[in-house]
């Protein structure tokens, strides 16, 4: 193909993600009501145990409650229409891959997106939690009015980050194919994962809650041992390819 029909059938693909975004923020806007009522529901309950109304969302512009939507419906959107520009972006891509490096980004994709629901449905399970620690920190007498955007955004980067870190171990297994880590490196850096997986969920859970935060810290030890094993596994299979290809030449 020309530069020409690139462009031509790149325009075609960004279109129709574009079109599947746009229906799928409308399915986002329909049901963003419910999704802002459970936004709210940690707040309600920091509420009832201080015994007043002083815990809510503050709406500070006359637009605040439209804007909350729009983003609602726009991070529902992304999610929703995921199968659709996910498919699209394959589909212009796949044509200049070898049958090799598709077999990897299969792989990789069918890995990781399944993970990264996975982190993200254990962020919707631990943010409660964090939200009301972080709310224990009020000095007395204190007021907790949470601006609607910044609350926002913050349970949003919660849930990406906890997504962000149940994919971690597919990136180790990626770079290890790509042949930038041994598996041998990987799992010598046990120690620190281990740590990092133990401090990450002490601080996305509460402290009094020990069995979500063994569960959570579980998790991702057993992730990262499993993509150490993975590459150990690819390690070894590389070798024996290696050696094979080596008693050819040598013969």
């Amino acid at each position: 193909m020309s530069l020409g029909q690139h462009l031509i059938e790149l325009r075609k693909r960004l279109m129709i993600a574009a079109i599947a975004l746009v229906v799928a923020m409308i399915v986002g806007f329909i049901i963003s009501g419910p999704v802002i009522e459970w936004l709210q529901q940690p707040i309600r309950i920091i509420a009832e145990k201080r015994g007043d109304d002083f815990s809510a969302i503050n709406f500070g512009t006359v637009t605040g409650p439209f804007d909350m939507r729009m983003r609602i419906a726009f991070s529902i959107g992304i999610f929703l229409s995921a199968p659709v520009w996910l498919w699209q972006i394959w589909a212009f891509v796949m044509p200049g891959l070898t049958r090799k490096e598709v077999r990897y980004t299969v792989g990789f994709v069918a890995a990781a997106i399944p993970l990264f629901f996975a982190g993200c449905y254990m962020g919707i399970l631990v943010m409660p939690h964090v939200i009301e620690v972080m709310w224990s920190f009020t000095p007395e007498g204190g007021v907790n009015f949470y601006a609607a955007t910044e609350y926002y955004d913050f349970v949003f980067k919660l849930l990406i980050v906890m997504g962000v870190s149940f994919v971690l171990p597919v990136f180790l297994v990626a770079l290890n194919l790509a042949g930038i880590m041994t598996g041998m490196a990987i799992l010598k850096g046990w120690r620190i994962a281990v740590l990092a997986a133990t401090i990450f969920a002490a601080i996305a859970t509460p402290a009094a809650d020990v069995i979500s935060m063994l569960l959570l810290g579980g998790i991702l030890i057993v992730l990262f041992f499993a993509a150490a094993g993975l590459s150990l596994l690819f390690d070894r299979r590389r070798r024996k390819r290696e050696a094979a290809l080596l008693e050819e030449t040598g013969a």
